[in-house]
């Protein structure tokens, strides 16, 4: 997935859910998204963070 395909994917994501959206570069060197509470790796594979009560 494309950066700017994962940033609105998770955008669209952390909006709907109101949850901390991390986008993060997996083991093969795509990009991919999940909340932040379920990300269990490195914390330096992480490219963004949304968070939607951010002003």
């Amino acid at each position: 997935m494309s950066f700017p395909d994962a940033h609105a994917y998770a955008f669209s994501l952390a909006t709907t859910l109101m949850a901390v959206i991390v986008i993060f570069r997996a083991g093969d060197g795509t990009l991919s998204v999940t909340t932040a509470n379920e990300f269990d790796g490195d914390e330096t594979e992480i490219v963004s963070e949304i968070d939607p009560f951010a002003p």
